[in-house]
């Protein structure tokens, strides 16, 4: 045998026992239950940009200790792109919410829609106090040249630390679909 093949063969064994290790646990966000009808002013719109900060945006779950300080696991991770997963979800709830046509970006239909909608988070973190919050800014584009809006939005949703990452999965839901009643109320009238 001569040493490149040597070389190789021990690389190949190394390359087969790292992906021997154990696979990282992926926590889906299951959506709430949308019980509340808000009428908004636009029949189509696109859930066009959603702006995650770099912890946010990043596949593991991150929680906020008590010391400020960011604390995530490379084996805890969010089942989807946070980005596109938050995107999706506040399509959904705004469908679901206005019964307007709404999808996220790409824009599927052949017909343009009325609104676009941007949001852009500054925070979106579970606290190790039992507190999911998210705060930033949302920004609604119209294309036909009427009023455009912005507006700001806090939120904090409780959840049970001691239930790890589902509990906290679970409360990235609700603080999703709270931020799209937000928005169909005050942005999207």
């Amino acid at each position: 045998m001569t040493m490149s093949v040597f070389k190789s063969a021990l690389l190949g064994i190394a390359l087969a026992l790292s992906a021997c290790g154990g696979t990282p646990d992926l926590y889906p966000v299951t959506a709430p239950q949308v019980t509340e009808k808000i009428r908004i002013g636009f029949r189509a719109v696109e859930v066009r940009d959603v702006s995650l900060p770099t912890y946010a945006a990043a596949d593991e779950i991150a929680v906020l200790d008590a010391n400020g300080k960011l604390v995530t696991q490379s084996d805890v991770l969010w089942a989807d792109s946070t980005e596109r997963a938050v995107a999706l979800e506040l399509a959904r709830h705004l469908a679901r919410l206005s019964g307007a046509r709404v999808a996220s970006e790409p824009w599927p239909f052949e017909a343009f829609p009325d609104a676009r909608l941007e949001v852009r988070f500054e925070s979106l973190v579970a606290g190790a106090d039992g507190q999911f919050r998210s705060s930033g800014q949302y920004f609604v584009g119209v294309t036909d040249g009427g009023r455009e809006r912005s507006g700001l939005f806090d939120f904090a949703v409780p959840y049970d630390p001691a239930g790890g990452p589902q509990a906290i999965a679970q409360a990235r839901g609700q603080v999703i679909l709270d931020l799209a009643a937000f928005i169909a109320r005050n942005g999207l009238r």
